[in-house]
């Protein structure tokens, strides 16, 4: 299953009987109960039968959720919905852990006893100011979805398509985005080998990195790991992922 969401700087899966080691990872990630509460240790600090979290990127964690479903939002740091949650949380604050319904859905704005991960994609989005985008940014875009693949793709692949030094181009960028180019072009990469590992279960990992941009299996374990702290081996392995929204 695919959902398109309106914002290529979140990743969005949901996950049943989820259990991974300890790790730490570059994206800002909130991790919600379905249906059966979970166990979690954030920080050195073990939390039993909670409803979520939200934690801030680089802070080791991880969680167990044999009985149940989770679902697992990823969002790039420096982002405008990035920037967002940073605003949320109070100074020194590094996760929020959220012990019930009443808890998520207050903090989300989402309707009362419900943790449907669209509801709360759509709250978080909702936060978000309406942008115009420039249409230099619309056409780089519209080029990274039907390129992402390409492995020879460069900052200067872009200033030569909208005739801007490629300073000026990714100032402008991260003006209207919150991020830079780069991550642009990593999230859509990732975002597409995510969704062929889940939908595509005998395919090698090494023929996936190659079609969506990666130079070879162990750039893209590298990415794999510094943004979501699992590599893909994990991802395809560990734990029984049935959507990708």
């Amino acid at each position: 299953m695919k959902r398109q969401n309106h914002n290529p700087f979140l990743l969005a899966l949901k996950a049943r009987n989820l259990s991974v080691e300890i790790h730490h990872h570059a994206a800002y990630q909130i991790v919600l109960s379905d249906d059966t509460p979970f166990n979690s240790t954030i920080g050195g600090i073990h939390y039993e039968q909670i409803h979520g979290f939200l934690i801030k990127p680089h802070v080791s964690h991880f969680c167990v959720a044999e009985k149940g479903t989770l679902s697992v939002l990823n969002i790039e740091a420096y982002s405008n919905i990035g920037l967002e949650l940073a605003r949320r949380l109070k100074e020194g604050q590094d996760y929020i852990v959220f012990d019930s319904l009443a808890e998520t859905n207050l903090f989300f704005q989402t309707p009362k006893e419900s943790l449907d991960v669209n509801k709360v994609v759509d709250a978080l989005l909702a936060t978000l100011p309406n942008a115009k985008y420039d249409e230099r940014v619309i056409k780089i875009i519209d080029y990274i979805k039907v390129n992402y693949f390409e492995q020879n793709i460069t900052p200067q692949t872009f200033s030569d398509m909208v005739f801007l030094s490629p300073s000026r181009l990714a100032s402008l960028f991260k003006a209207q985005t919150g991020s830079s180019l780069s991550k642009y072009l990593l999230w859509t990469r990732l975002r597409e080998a995510i969704y062929l590992i889940l939908s595509d279960k005998a395919r090698s990992l090494t023929d996936i990195a190659y079609d969506t941009g990666f130079y070879d299996l162990p750039q893209f374990n590298k990415y794999m790991y510094e943004m979501f702290g699992m590599p893909p081996k994990a991802l395809k392995h560990n734990s029984d992922l049935i959507a990708i929204y």
